[in-house]
């Protein structure tokens, strides 16, 4: 007979040979951005509470040793409000504003700039383009944490407004399996599989593998997308502290009816075009298919004295076919004509190779033990796209073409255009965690980098070379065994991918980042607390100021800011069984005139959620969530040349779920969203936008092993 180690091997296998199938075929690309990594605690599944992270410094700190704000969605907090991608995480993250521009393109900010660094378990290199394509899934993430603030010692670019760490799951030794089976509004279908343990009978292989799939309609007119996900890991012990990885993800998704760009939101005059939530420009013809695969590799060795050597190397290709209708122009106030279309063809391969190597760990100073990292990184990344319009590139339509899809399928693309560019990046880092008293540690670190660009973007030169080196330095003092004070600084050198009038890139953001702030450890370590106060000084921060017809890019401008604000944070257990996690952030950004800067971006927000697991009915979970942000606006230009605005009242979004188990293999769980059915714009980062998901529900069917 088979035994279960043997079962499990050939479930591993089987969806190896899946995911091979489904790379065959192929489509589409994905990300980048900024967070932190760690590993789930078995013993407490229910935990809010974030584990230590490596991501701030490169060295194993718990949130209340290190010096910025640490936000984590933890997998218990996915599970319950099933989190599926990595818009709905952020939404749920303190500080964190998810700027979703299209159905299938998004920009994230926080304390009102752009994130453009995601990492992946504590490696990453900036976004290709500024922004997301598709909707990055969540099966192959154990959890996602957020360092706000700058990060240029860990992440290659001193961003200030946040990391993100995609913390991917990991086999176990023990077998385990489990399937998710969901379904819910517009005909929404989700299934998720996820195996994991050893391979062979001494344990020392592992496997995991997760894949997921999910097909929907939507709230807007004509639009529907499917996802397929795959991720496969194994684990190999060489020897007794030598550790082998290597691992494969593929992403992909596929939309119909998309829009590019979106709705437009005022009228000649000045007025609201008040339409309604399903509304899309959308042509039913159009589509839009992104796929990214990530191929990583990880050898890890433990050293008798307690330093660890750990490199890696992950090659990420993404691909991105797609054809799309662009409209823009202003209504008439009167007739509702004066709106334009703009179909194009488009279609982009990138390919980036990322190496990192460190070694680390404990040494002996004065009579005390300190901490020590050293490590260097490199990347590449390669692009080529291709854009292609009709004649003319673009002509007037009719409104009602535009609001029903029927603008027709071109039968010709007149012309071409695209690029082909390399960047190249290395970098050389350390940081130190010197034990300075019992009560307080200094960190202080360093990073060398030198960034290449060569090749053509629709018709320019990219070539450039930048280099600098980004200091990093954080105090942190014990006040009592609970509370801790700190304060960090960080310069900020931010190379952009955003594009000038001349369709060049914009030079590299400088400036200065400073925080201070207070931390708690609680309730028996269970719970945590933080409040800080920071504030950002940065020249040349890209600033949209419309569209370019020729290359179909956003065109942008470099702005100077100074933005300050304060944020608190609460995340763990408050009472038994009752699980928070949320905060309050407040950020003023000025211009250099001193004027309200980035008004898209609230001043105000909060996010809260909260799970309560019964005492009387330990099987039985209920919870909610709330969002809200203050009004914003933006500033417009009529068709007069006399200024107009487009505001967005503040608003609320409330989410409830709960949650049964059945016995200890079954449960079901239910979630309700938008509760009070709200009607709001997602975003108004452009002058265009459409309206967010109306109220909707979905029930999920859970067995494990």
């Amino acid at each position: 007979m088979f035994s279960r180690k043997t079962h499990l091997a050939v479930a591993v296998a089987a969806a190896c040979s899946f995911n091979q199938a489904l790379a065959a075929d192929s489509q589409a690309v994905q990300l980048d951005a900024q967070t932190v990594i760690g590993s789930a605690d078995s013993d407490q599944p229910d935990s809010y509470k974030a584990a230590p992270s490596s991501a701030a410094t490169k060295l194993e700190l718990t949130p209340r040793q290190t010096p910025q704000s640490v936000s984590t969605i933890t997998g218990a907090q996915i599970d319950d409000f099933q989190l599926n991608s990595i818009n709905d995480v952020l939404k749920f993250t303190p500080g964190i504003t998810v700027e979703e521009i299209e159905t299938d393109r998004t920009y994230f900010t926080s304390r009102g700039f752009d994130i453009t660094n995601f990492q992946f378990d504590g490696v990453g290199i900036p976004f290709s383009s500024g922004n997301q394509d598709g909707a990055v899934d969540i099966a192959p993430f154990e959890r996602i944490e957020v360092l706000r603030g700058a990060n240029g010692l860990m992440s290659g670019s001193g961003n200030p407004s946040a990391t993100v760490n995609f913390v991917r799951k990991r086999p176990t030794l023990e077998p385990q399996a489990r399937v998710d089976l969901t379904a819910g509004s517009w005909d929404k279908r989700r299934i998720q599989t996820d195996v994991s343990g050893a391979l062979t009978d001494e344990g020392n292989i592992r496997g995991r593998a997760v894949y997921a799939h999910e097909n929907k309609n939507s709230y807007l007119d004509r639009y529907s997308r499917e996802k397929h996900v795959f991720y496969g890991v194994l684990e190999a012990d060489l020897s007794a502290d030598t550790l082998f990885s290597i691992g494969y993800s593929l992403d992909k998704n596929n939309a119909n009816s998309p829009m590019w760009g979106a709705l437009p939101l005022f009228d000649s005059v000045g007025n609201p075009t008040h339409l309604s939530r399903s509304t899309s420009t959308a042509a039913d013809w159009s589509w839009w298919n992104n796929q990214e695969e990530r191929t990583f590799t990880e050898l890890t060795h433990r050293f008798a004295n307690d330093w660890q050597a750990k490199g890696s190397v992950s090659y990420v290709k993404k691909q991105s076919d797609s054809e799309l209708f662009y409209v823009f122009g202003t209504p008439d106030a009167v007739s509702g004509e004066g709106l334009f279309g703009y179909p194009s063809q488009y279609s982009a391969d990138i390919h980036q190779w990322i190496v990192d190597a460190s070694i680390g760990g404990p040494f002996s100073l004065a009579g005390r033990e300190h901490e020590l990292v050293l490590g260097a990184n490199w990347y590449k990344s390669e692009v080529e796209e291709l854009s292609r319009y009709i004649p003319g590139v673009f002509v007037a339509v009719p409104s009602d073409d535009i609001y029903n899809g029927a603008f027709p399928k071109p039968a010709v693309w007149g012309s071409s255009n695209g690029g082909e560019y390399e960047d190249k990046q290395k970098s050389l880092y350390s940081a130190a965690r010197f034990s300075l008293t019992d009560q307080l540690s200094f960190i202080a670190g360093a990073r060398s980098i030198e960034l290449k660009t060569e090749g053509f973007s629709y018709g320019q030169d990219r070539t450039r070379k930048d280099d600098t080196i980004l200091p990093y330095a954080g105090l942190v003092y014990d006040l009592t065994e609970h509370y801790s004070v700190y304060a960090s600084y960080t310069e900020i050198f931010n190379p952009q991918k955003e594009e000038g009038s001349s369709l060049k890139r914009l030079d590299p953001i400088q400036g200065e980042n400073y925080e201070v702030g207070i931390k708690g450890e609680l309730l028996d370590d269970r719970l945590n607390v933080s409040a800080a106060v920071f504030k950002t000084k940065q020249s040349n921060v890209a600033e949209s100021v419309g569209f370019d017809l020729v290359s179909g890019k956003q065109i942008y401008d470099g702005v100077d800011y100074l933005s300050e604000g304060y944020e608190l944070e609460v995340s763990g257990e408050v009472l038994p069984g009752l699980q928070v996690m949320g905060g309050y952030t407040y950020v003023d950004i000025q211009n250099a005139d001193h004027s309200h800067g980035r008004t898209y971006a609230p001043k105000h927000m909060l996010r809260a959620s909260t799970v309560y697991r019964i005492p009387q009915m330990p099987q039985l979970k209920v919870g909610a969530n709330l969002s809200w942000q203050d009004d914003i606006y933006r500033a417009v230009t009529l068709p007069d040349g006399s200024a107009g605005r487009i505001e967005q009242d503040d608003y609320a979004l409330v989410g409830l779920m709960a949650a049964y188990d059945i016995d200890p293999n079954w449960s079901i769980s239910a979630n309700l969203n938008n509760l009070t059915d709200e009607k709001y714009l997602s975003s108004l980062y452009w002058e265009q936008g459409f309206y967010a998901a109306p109220r909707n529900a979905s029930m999920t069917v859970s067995w494990k092993y």
